[in-house]
């Protein structure tokens, strides 16, 4: 069935949601005032529909960056739509957010990069109106997974898997800076040729991210901290691999 879904708010990876509801035969409203040239083009080549608010839509997507989460959350306080929260924030902010949108709110996470083809891309999916979000999705290239437990499983999920995939990559980022910083960086990647051979593609790998993504991905080391703190574990690694992530981005 035909839904009308809001999206807050079409970066990289929301237009892509974006882009293959549109091509599921849904209507994805957007709100263009204020926002970049950039963005505008992104919604207008995934076919989003450019509108002055949110009332008509069932359904709405959050995917924001997520110092932004909280924020857009107090604006979609008064909506009537079905909510997902789909940023990667800790469980408990997951549960502030929750907590102001009631029984109308969905935890969600996407772990992947933007969807553009099969089994690339999960949205993990948790509360008690979970199955709702994962219908919407159903038969996507973004594969939806419901969590049982508790209701901020899926956020409680991305700060897991996210502690490791990018805190390793800060990690290594932090090592060749060393290096670098001691007049070593040829002699480390030589070793590494010989006996770690991976690690230089990963670091220009992540070196690459780290510039266009930095930005927010400090943000994301900061409530994975936050996630580490609420669970009794030492925090300061991943708040060491935000502030990295700041440095290195443009």
């Amino acid at each position: 069935m035909m839904s009308r879904v809001g999206l807050m708010h079409p970066g990289a990876m929301g237009a892509a949601v974006g882009r293959l509801l549109v091509e599921r035969g849904h209507e994805v409203l957007w709100l263009p005032e204020g926002r970049s040239p950039a963005t505008v083009r992104r919604a207008t080549e995934a076919g989003l529909t450019a509108v002055d608010d949110l009332n008509g839509a069932q359904v709405i997507l959050s995917v924001c960056p997520p110092h932004a989460a909280l924020d857009v959350a107090r604006q979609l306080r008064d909506t009537r739509a079905l909510v997902i929260d789909a940023n990667a924030v800790s469980p408990t902010m997951a549960a502030r957010i929750g907590g102001l949108l009631g029984e109308r709110w969905i935890d969600g996470s996407i772990i992947g990069p933007p969807p553009l083809r099969a089994g690339t891309t999960r949205l993990y999916l948790s509360g008690p109106r979970a199955g709702e979000g994962a219908r919407l999705f159903a038969g996507t290239v973004l594969e939806p997974a419901t969590l049982d437990g508790s209701p901020v499983a899926a956020s409680a999920l991305k700060m897991a898997y996210a502690a490791w995939t990018k805190g390793s990559q800060a990690l290594l980022l932090g090592a060749l800076q060393s290096a670098r910083a001691g007049g070593v960086e040829d002699a480390l990647r030589a070793e590494w040729r010989r006996s770690q051979p991976e690690l230089e593609d990963r670091a220009r790998h992540a070196a690459e991210q780290a510039a266009s993504k930095g930005w927010r991905w400090s943000g994301e080391m900061r409530e994975v901290a936050a996630t580490f703190a609420d669970a009794g574990l030492p925090a300061g690694f991943h708040e060491a691999a935000a502030e990295m992530f700041e440095r290195l981005s443009r």
